[in-house]
């Protein structure tokens, strides 16, 4: 949940802060004395929804080492014989993944059990694992875990969130700039008189920094449902790269500590890996689908 919270929230900054140099600035390329001209307004919008999105994309195993305190594991010196069994572990799963290079083995400190890939490419990607989860599981699980997220490494999930999360950008861009100006003209030709009319400059700005806000949660949804199925194929990503089984033992054990966690810490619950809730908007905004749902989609007959 927290890498992909903080992916959409990179985007959204680096997307509303380029709007407001491109307001303050005066560049309106998609205005013309006819109005608007929704080409390229589209097109503008697509140039700076991709680009918050590749930004994003390339500073991501940067961010997640300032934001998470991930410690690199020296692949070719381990400080330990538990560093050694990890490394090991991830060189003989990314070889049967056919990944092009090994990518960078970090740990964090956080009692939570969770564990994350990221990075631009299959060449430059991060593994990070989280001490809770080398703690509370055991080397079969913790295979299973690190098999899944290679599966993602492999799957290229990171640059396909990252073409989705530039289509989505181009969108609210593109949405929210036509409801902003369809907005200045109607209460333009609402007032006739010489003074003016309409929002106003500042307003119509703030009035898009509004809607671009509100309609990326809107879309939101979208990035989550992509998400959840992205689960489940690293989850049968993994069960190739290990067995079955062994991804099966790595979500239960999964399963059992976030129930402890979430007994520990409630109020927490919702930011964890299972993605348990109830209702539509647990639905909605669920990174992952529940434990149980996943066991199951293992557990069917392929």
């Amino acid at each position: 949940m927290k890498r992909v919270i903080l992916f959409i929230a990179v985007n959204l900054l680096v997307i509303l802060v380029v709007s407001v140099l491109v307001n303050l600035l005066g560049i309106r390329p998609y205005l013309s004395s006819r109005g608007i001209d929704y080409v390229a307004l589209l097109e503008f919008c697509a140039l700076f929804g991709f680009a918050g999105a590749m930004i994003s994309l390339s500073m991501s195993r940067w961010t997640a080492k300032m934001m998470m305190g991930v410690r690199l594991i020296d692949s070719e010196h381990p400080a330990s014989a538990a560093e050694s069994r990890i490394v090991d572990m991830v060189r003989s799963l990314a070889r049967k993944a056919e990944l092009p290079a090994l990518p960078e083995i970090g740990v964090y400190q956080s009692p939570e059990v969770n564990a994350f890939a990221t990075g631009p490419s299959k060449r430059r990607a991060l593994l990070a694992i989280s001490s809770g989860l080398l703690e509370t599981m055991d080397d079969r699980a913790v295979e299973g875990v690190i098999g899944h997220e290679l599966s993602h490494v492999a799957n290229g999930d990171m640059v396909t969130m990252t073409l989705l999360q530039g289509i989505v950008n181009t969108f609210v861009m593109f949405l929210a700039y036509v409801i902003a100006f369809a907005i200045d003209n109607a209460l333009r030709s609402r007032d006739s008189e010489e003074r003016g009319g309409g929002l106003g400059y500042f307003a119509q700005s703030i009035l898009i920094y509004v809607l671009e806000m509100v309609l990326m949660f809107l879309a939101s949804p979208i990035i989550y449902a992509y998400s959840r199925w992205r689960e489940y194929r690293a989850d049968a990503g993994s069960a190739r790269l290990t067995a079955r089984e062994t991804m099966i033992h790595a979500l239960e054990s999964l399963k059992r500590a976030t129930r402890v966690e979430d007994n520990r810490a409630p109020a927490l619950s919702s930011f964890k890996i299972n993605g348990r809730g109830h209702g539509l908007l647990a639905l909605l905004f669920s990174t992952h689908p529940p434990l149980d749902a996943r066991i199951e989609a293992l557990r069917r007959p392929q």
